[in-house]
């Protein structure tokens, strides 16, 4: 395997990683999903944007729902098979092509996830009416549902990468899940070094997309019957550049923690 190339690798991989994503019955995941998607949007109802307490708890539930799923996807993918990826790192296997690969099944699996997820949905929340931002409120809402899905299975990919044991893996994720909830600035008001902490979680752009498509500014907050003035959330402006900058920031640390993994793994086996 020493003088294979980077893609034969990554094609060799993700075949390998296929595979056993079948034999160990992937549809779980699928069908999880499915499970917690419907939950959510069942609670959420359709007088989601009636109200802006109501749309941002709603789309605070899908935000930690889509980051739970995600993560429950990867967390134990890598770090059940540190000793055969020491083993195959010894012949020649390219840590970075092994991640990739596992990269790559993430994001076919959260893509069906995602749909799913979405269709459940429409089914209980009429996103039309919001206004669009660039094509179609359902096409913004989409993207941001898979992107947060996927960027929550490299981050559990990450975190795989660094835990020693499953066992290990499964104990630190809530804390990533909490850090996550807390970070969104939905629960707590942020300020000082939480507010910069908060940049680098998927919860905090994952709100600020869903925010910035629903035009949460701009729905009315009602208080014991009473409509009151909304204060408004920068993260939220409902403009184009704010729905692109966080899916910018998505994509930029989804990208970030694959860059982590290999480097984690590489460091694991450095003395091989």
């Amino acid at each position: 395997m020493n003088d294979t190339s980077f893609m034969t690798q990554t094609h060799v991989y993700f075949k390998k990683v296929f595979r056993i994503a079948l034999r160990e019955k992937a549809w779980k995941f699928v069908l999880f999903a499915a499970i917690i998607s419907f939950i959510v949007a069942s609670i959420t109802g359709q007088d989601m944007f009636k109200d802006f307490n109501k749309a941002n708890s709603g789309f605070f539930t899908l935000t930690s729902a889509c980051i739970w799923i995600g993560i429950f996807n990867s967390i134990q993918s890598i770090c059940k098979e540190h000793e055969i990826i020491r083993a195959e790192y010894r012949q020649g296997l390219k840590i970075s092509a092994y991640i990739t690969a596992n990269v790559l099944w993430q994001a076919l699996l959260c893509l069906v996830q995602s749909l799913i997820i979405f269709a459940i949905c429409c089914f209980f929340i009429d996103y039309s009416q919001s206004d669009y931002l660039l094509i179609s409120p359902y096409i913004e809402n989409f993207i941001t549902v898979y992107l947060l899905t996927f960027g929550a299975s490299v981050l559990g990919i990450m975190v795989s990468s660094v835990s020693g044991t499953p066992t290990t893996a499964m104990t630190i994720m809530p804390f990533v899940l909490i850090i996550q909830l807390i970070m969104s600035g939905v629960l707590f008001e942020l300020d000082g070094i939480t507010e910069g902490i908060s940049y680098i979680t998927l919860s905090k752009w994952g709100m600020s997309a869903f925010g910035s498509v629903a035009d949460l500014n701009h729905i009315d907050l009602v208080v014991e019957g009473v409509t009151v003035p909304n204060k408004a959330n920068d993260f939220y402006d409902h403009e184009s550049a704010r729905l692109f900058l966080a899916w910018l920031w998505i994509f930029g640390l989804t990208a970030f923690n694959g860059v982590v993994s290999v480097a984690a793994l590489k460091l694991k086996n450095r003395d091989s």
